[in-house]
């Protein structure tokens, strides 16, 4: 292996160990490809992920390596890396990694982090520009800068059902967006880096993660009810059948997505990448990849940008109408205490073999 480097950014220095060590097969990327394509998207990504706690998927191997997700921060770290207390579903508490700034991203990248997974939540009390001039005190984010049950982004899971394609997950984005529209709420897509898409959509801070979830099924129920052949809501995978799936439960508190502008643990290097609408009708998802997205940034510049915080109020009218006509909650997670006006957590061939 080469010897370490330091780099400078942020005002810190990072040292980068084995920067020669291939990280992605396919092409023989390494680790220092993966810093210098950070660098390349830095203001995208800081715009989008940026004073949020992310969990890390280590891989420090490399993507064909053997891999696990780490909550907490190691014991050793440098003075000026930033944390918060997070919580789990049970309430066990962690101190997560905060996306302050390159310096804490290529910090987790030397650790062998091919993953952030990004919380719905700023540490600061706005987007991350708004607490740019402020210096807080190490590993006491939580307290200095905002409150963590404030969820400022919705985040739309399309999953794909076997038998579904690309192109019906093009489809159900295209329809979701036009519900969004008719609403008055304005979204963005990105693809997963993975099989699916994820559509966001930029909150004010006024809601917390339990009406963030609430907005989030009933745009799912509706979709539903207007494409019930394309699109289905359905928790269960035997009532699913071969429709693209909204996972709503990603909104759940405490929840973290795959994070846009980040770089999957895939051999390929494929990246999570924000597009614009007019570009879903012709990309090709496994070709977005940190050789081609840093070029793509360049020419087309960042199709997130000009993101408005939005209301879903319309959505949390919908969830009220639904209660209201007799409709429970739709299922939570396992991980998740029993919740007030829930089903039965069970699956619904195994409860009729009950029955």
């Amino acid at each position: 292996m080469s010897a370490s480097i330091d780099i400078e950014t942020a005002g810190h220095t990072v040292r980068i160990s084995n920067p020669d060590k291939i990280y992605f097969t396919k092409r023989g990327e390494t680790k220092l490809d993966l810093v210098r394509y950070y660098q390349a998207v830095e203001e995208p990504i800081m715009r989008t992920i940026g004073n949020r706690p992310v969990l890390l998927e280590r891989y420090p191997d490399g993507a064909s390596g053997k891999s696990w997700f780490q909550k907490r921060v190691p014991a050793s770290v440098p003075d000026w890396l930033q944390t918060t207390k997070v919580a789990t579903p049970n309430g066990t508490t962690s101190d997560a990694l905060v996306a302050a700034d390159m310096a804490h991203i290529l910090w987790a990248v030397n650790l062998g982090c091919l993953g952030f997974h990004v919380w719905a939540n700023h540490v600061a009390a706005g987007p991350p520009d708004v607490a740019a001039g402020h210096t807080p005190t190490p590993h006491a984010v939580t307290e200095v800068l905002g409150d963590l049950a404030i969820a400022d982004e919705l985040r739309i899971d399309l999953d794909p059902s076997p038998g579904i394609g690309f192109a019906d997950l093009r489809e159900a984005a295209v329809l979701t967006r036009e519900l969004c529209t008719e609403l008055g709420i304005d979204s963005q897509v990105k693809t997963s880096g993975s099989r699916g898409l994820h559509i966001y959509v930029a909150l004010e801070p006024r809601w917390d993660g339990y009406q963030v979830r609430a907005a989030s099924v009933a745009l799912a129920r509706e979709l539903e009810r207007r494409h019930p052949d394309r699109i289905t809501a359905q928790w269960w995978k035997e009532l699913r059948g071969s429709r693209v799936f909204i996972d709503y439960n990603q909104n759940a508190p405490h929840r973290t997505v795959f994070g846009a502008w980040c770089v999957r643990p895939k051999v390929g290097a494929q990246v999570s990448t924000p597009i614009s609408w007019d570009a879903l009708a012709t990309v090709v998802p496994d070709e977005l990849t940190i050789a081609t997205v840093p070029a793509r940034v360049a020419e087309f510049g960042d199709p997130w940008a000009d993101r408005t915080p939005q209301s879903i109020e319309p959505l949390l009218k919908m969830a009220a109408r639904d209660q209201d006509s007799g409709l429970l909650d739709a299922p939570w997670p396992p991980q998740y205490p029993k919740m007030p006006n829930e089903p039965p957590r069970v699956q619904p061939s195994r409860a009729r073999t009950q029955d």
